[in-house]
């Protein structure tokens, strides 16, 4: 797909995009697999990278065809990962994202904040790091019916944008995102953060691991 001719709207992915959050995201779900007896592989793992934080749990729970209730699993990951974010001293912004956010939005580009994460944890990012007053919206996958790789949550977010999918473009980091952006048909940028192993990007139609290199294409 090509870049759109003008951009409006730029939808964002916030794990291992906006935040280096990743890692401990991994951490509160290792632990939550832990304390339930199941070993998950790295394989496995990465299947469930990108989706809301039900439906992994629910993809779990079959899988290993276990009789506990995917939502006090999720409860149980969310608690592990509050605990990590209020007291991990490394948790930062990726590189160069801040300063990328502020760009678009002096140019007028609507910004909307598109992930999987649950909107507490939208909003506990934003509000540690100071960016709720540049996003015209932000959606929660964990809100709707469907988790990427469908692409209802794209889909969405560019009406939030009130934006034509065509003027808009994703930044996505993991494979399940950018299949999402695939399917709502809107240019996605595959983001490579040196910090996530891994990642395959395959099907971006745009590749970079560096937010001050893709400032100069706005």
């Amino acid at each position: 797909m090509k870049l759109p001719e003008e951009i409006k709207c730029v939808l964002f992915d916030m794990d291992g995009v906006i935040i280096d959050s990743e890692e401990i995201h991994k951490k509160a779900y290792y632990e939550t697999f832990n304390s339930i007896g199941v070993q998950v592989s790295e394989e496995l793992y990465k299947t469930l990278t990108g989706s809301s934080t039900i439906n992994a749990f629910q993809k779990l729970v079959a899988h290993f065809n276990l009789s506990l209730n995917p939502e006090k699993l999720v409860l149980d990951k969310r608690k592990r990962y509050v605990d990590f974010f209020k007291n991990d001293p490394n948790l930062h912004l990726v590189d160069g994202v801040k300063e990328f956010i502020k760009h678009l939005y002096a140019n007028k580009i609507n910004l909307v904040l598109a992930s999987s994460s649950a909107m507490v944890n939208i909003d506990r990012v934003l509000n540690r790091f100071e960016l709720q007053d540049f996003f015209l919206a932000k959606i929660s996958g964990a809100d709707l019916k469907a988790s990427k790789p469908h692409p209802e949550i794209f889909e969405k977010a560019a009406i939030l944008g009130k934006t034509l999918k065509e003027n808009c473009i994703v930044i996505e980091d993991s494979d399940n995102g950018i299949q999402a952006a695939n399917g709502a048909g809107i240019f996605v940028i595959g983001y490579k953060n040196p910090k996530v192993k891994d990642q395959t990007l395959k099907n971006a139609d745009f590749i970079t691991d560096s937010f001050f290199t893709l400032k100069k294409l706005f």
